[in-house]
């Protein structure tokens, strides 16, 4: 089941493919927490929502899925707005100070996955957010955030 429209489905056909490096690849895999950014409108007003989430990234998408998703805002928000922001983050030692993280904008669907995380959870399920990353920024992955200064 997809809830893009036939605009955002042309969209994805003409924006050039995310390509991440080797090390961003290595890393996205390596994790499994990240913060899913969605967005609503009522009454004119946006009220964006961000909420921690489990994911699986396959190469090419990322998945996000959670306890009663169905009842969440995130799934609510994707079905009226499928733009979406992802963060994948982490600290690669505090001393020296060390943050590291990819940041992803994307447009999420709705999808059935068989043998998602979620299968491995108390509370299985096969229906995932789909995002499709369009634009990407990444930090302290393919060198420090901070570089030491040498002192003589």
């Amino acid at each position: 089941m997809s809830y893009l429209t036939h605009q955002e489905k042309g969209l994805l056909k003409i924006m050039p493919d995310v390509l991440f490096s080797q090390k961003e690849t290595e890393y996205l895999t390596s994790q499994r927490l990240a913060r899913i950014a969605t967005a609503s409108s009522k009454q004119g007003i946006i009220q964006p929502d961000v909420v921690p989430v489990g994911f699986d990234f396959d190469g090419e998408y990322f998945y996000v899925s959670g306890m009663n998703l169905l009842k969440s805002t995130k799934y609510k928000n994707v079905q009226k707005n499928p733009g979406v922001a992802l963060v994948v983050d982490d600290l690669k030692s505090v001393n020296p100070w060390e943050p590291r993280g990819i940041r992803i904008y994307g447009i999420a669907d709705i999808v059935t996955r068989q043998d998602g995380y979620m299968q491995q959870t108390d509370h299985p399920s096969v229906t995932y957010i789909r995002i499709k990353p369009l634009k990407k920024w990444s930090w302290g992955i393919d060198a420090p955030v901070f570089q030491r200064s040498k002192t003589a």
